[in-house]
């Protein structure tokens, strides 16, 4: 196939090929042709409609060109690549997100994590590197999801991008930011504790209400302070009557654990009619129950209890106010039992004990009246019989 003829223009170093447009008309398309750094460059210019270039247009682009006003093409090329090569190997929060995934161990931790970096971190931050994060930005996000989020939620979630991008400068793939990540202050010091009376009330809804398995898991979050999700997993095969102890498989806190089994729980786990489901509170079909479903609400509402009582938290709540509050059990015990990973989530008991330790300390007080009392009566006998 011959080579197609070169027509020079008036313009030095201008020329065109003469072509087929998308249209099927005849078209030009001009070069240029130019020396740089000792090197002949020879590069297209543009097409006469698709680019709508002429023999002037092209001109002025060579001197452009020449002057260093204009990259050549193959700068051009070479920048791009450049570019693509820095984006390739810059890490973004979106890859360090990957990265940080993959040592993540799975389990629901991680599946929560994972909806709040997809439906709140992923769209403003994702696409930006650590350091190109502004302050501004990050606050806004904190202030806006707090109209419609609980501060815990908000906390949750700004906790989970600084962990990336910590995860990120520890492994030396990135720069952190350069200001502090402000989050929401969360008060967790809700205690719930019950009356006498109102836990009263409370056992007699529950023995009145048609939902025996519900009523039984309220019991069993009462009288063992498991928590509402460790209910709902617990199996047959992690209750032993034997050894007196039930296992509690993967919790909260991440490491399998077990405590023990009083009378109380006992009692309510003996009293279960078994089907052939591995669960000991079965759901749909005999498999993992999710929901408590309207019976928790309509229990604590028929035990007239107020309307932020949470019916499986707070009675896991009323548990541990009540061992704190009894004056027999420390606060290392509480911890144990409640499978808190640290002292500083009992806590929260502490001031109930403190009470306990109070009224024991105030007994002296008792002591030395009674010794005053006595020592007045013996002195108001003396005089009596003295006359």
């Amino acid at each position: 196939m011959a080579a197609k003829k070169r027509v020079k223009t008036k313009y030095a170093g201008v020329f065109y090929l003469e072509a087929i447009s998308a249209q099927g008309k005849p078209e030009k398309i001009y070069y240029i042709r130019y020396r740089k750094g000792g090197q002949m460059v020879e590069e297209k210019a543009g097409r006469q409609y698709q680019d709508d270039m002429t023999p002037a247009r092209a001109a002025g682009i060579r001197s452009q060109k020449i002057d260093g006003e204009q990259q050549t093409n193959q700068e051009k090329r070479d920048a791009d690549l450049a570019i693509k090569a820095a984006e390739a190997g810059k890490y973004t929060i979106d890859r360090l997100w990957e990265e940080y995934s993959l040592n993540r161990t799975r389990g629901k931790g991680f599946d929560i994590d994972t909806n709040r970096y997809e439906i709140y971190l992923k769209e403003p931050f994702g696409k930006k590197e650590p350091r190109e994060l502004v302050k501004l930005d990050v606050d806004r996000v904190r202030i806006n999801l707090l109209k419609k989020k609980s501060p815990q939620t908000v906390k949750h979630v700004l906790n989970l991008l600084t962990w990336i991008i910590n995860y990120g400068v520890k492994n030396n793939l990135c720069s952190g930011v350069s200001f502090h990540i402000q989050k929401p202050t969360v008060n967790n010091e809700k205690t719930e504790n019950l009356s006498p009376e109102q836990l009263t009330s409370l056992l007699s809804a529950i023995e009145e209400d048609p939902n025996i398995p519900v009523g039984n898991m309220m019991k069993m979050a009462l009288y063992s302070g498991m928590r509402r999700g460790e209910l709902f997993k617990l199996k047959w095969d992690d209750v032993s009557f034997d050894t007196g102890f039930i296992w509690i498989r993967d919790p909260k806190g991440g490491k399998d654990q077990k405590i023990p089994m009083n009378d109380m729980a006992r009692g309510v786990l003996e009293s279960i009619v078994r089907t052939k489901s591995p669960y000991v509170f079965p759901g749909q079909d005999g498999g993992k129950r999710v929901t408590l479903g309207r019976s928790g609400t309509r229990i604590r509402e028929a035990a007239g209890l107020p309307k932020d009582f949470r019916p499986m938290h707070g009675l896991r709540h009323a548990y541990a106010s009540m061992l704190a509050s009894s004056g027999n059990v420390d606060m290392y015990v509480l911890q144990k039992l409640m499978t808190h990973k640290s002292p500083q989530m009992t806590q929260r008991y502490a001031h109930l004990r403190d009470e306990v330790l109070k009224n024991g300390a105030g007994q002296i007080d008792d002591i030395f009246k009674k010794q005053a009392e006595d020592s007045q009566e013996k002195k108001i006998v003396n005089i009596l019989g003295n006359k």
